[in-house]
């Protein structure tokens, strides 16, 4: 695999990985009430809970674009 097509691959990883976080993130803002209606069908969970889980959830898979995507697309970017 050359430098240039792995230099692609993250690059498209981050931008999907993004797009996903922001999703996520719009579902959460506009659609708060339905996504936690649709999660207590499965689970018991209260509000304050709920809000807490999918704030720590949005940070840590965050950092995980950041670690995993974008400091190696850097990191290519800066070698090649």
């Amino acid at each position: 695999m050359s430098l240039e097509i792995l230099r692609a691959a993250l690059g498209w990883c981050t931008l999907i990985q993004l797009a996903v976080l922001l999703l996520w993130g719009g579902f959460f803002l506009f659609a708060h009430d339905w996504l936690e209606r649709t999660h207590g069908r499965w689970f018991t969970i209260r509000h304050e809970s709920f809000d807490e889980i999918h704030y720590r959830l949005m940070g840590i898979y965050k950092i995980g674009i950041l670690l995993l995507n974008v400091g190696p697309y850097l990191a290519l970017r800066l070698v090649g």
